[in-house]
């Protein structure tokens, strides 16, 4: 049997740093979800203690902002710089980063709450401006609608990673077509009429007609402040 080595004869540990705390929480978040990113689940695959970390993150609400933004760091904007109208260079922009949330359901849905202030974020708030600024929308409008954007499309992806991870998902949605489907016409007569069309259109279909929408209402709406 091995003789333990003593602490001196131990290999010395690499230096924390917040880069390297913030791609161990990546991995952990990769390999056992993001529930398993706690302060204390991370010292330990860092050989460290809990104390330590907190020098350079001051708590998981943080760690979760800081492993957002460096997924964030996944989404595609290369297409906000190709030719094509700048509406749709914004819908890929935004169907990109919700591709991205949507590999990460919890994620996705902590995206909800967190804050994250990066250079992956800042890079995204960047390329979603400048399409905004091409297309003329005034700048209060565009800051504000950036925020708008963002939110519907994170909860998108919330709400269908969601349903991929639950198995009862489909039969909820099932259980609701059939309820709509299903609805007398004398109590809820407009549910009756509608009952197809509150189904109806593929993810991405519907996804492009709320940016749509809400970049209508974008251009023409301006904020009341003072």
């Amino acid at each position: 049997m091995p003789t333990p080595q003593s602490r001196r004869e131990r290999p010395a540990k690499p230096a924390l740093t917040r880069e390297g705390i913030v791609d161990t929480a990546v991995a952990l978040m990769e390999h056992e979800g993001l529930q398993r990113v706690t302060m204390r689940r991370l010292a330990q695959a860092l050989d460290t203690g809990p104390a330590s970390l907190y020098v350079y993150v001051a708590n998981t609400a943080e760690l979760h902002a800081a492993i957002l933004d460096r997924l964030l760091g996944r989404v595609d904007l290369q297409v906000a710089r190709a030719g094509a109208d700048w509406r749709e260079r914004l819908d890929a922009v935004l169907a990109s980063y919700e591709e991205v949330l949507f590999a990460h359901p919890a994620l996705a849905q902590s995206a909800l709450t967190a804050r994250p202030a990066g250079e992956n974020y800042l890079a995204l708030l960047e390329a979603l401006l400048a399409l905004l600024a091409e297309g003329a929308v005034p700048d209060l409008q565009a800051a504000w609608g950036v925020d708008i954007l963002l939110l519907t499309a994170t909860a998108s992806a919330a709400e269908h990673s969601a349903r991929g991870e639950d198995s009862n998902a489909e039969r909820e949605w099932d259980q609701l077509r059939q309820a709509l489907s299903g609805a007398a016409g004398e109590v809820h007569p407009h549910v009756s009429a509608q009952a197809a069309n509150l189904v109806s259109g593929t993810p991405a279909e519907r996804r492009r007609w709320s940016f749509e929408t809400l970049l209508n209402g974008i251009l023409v709406t301006s904020p009341h402040v003072g």
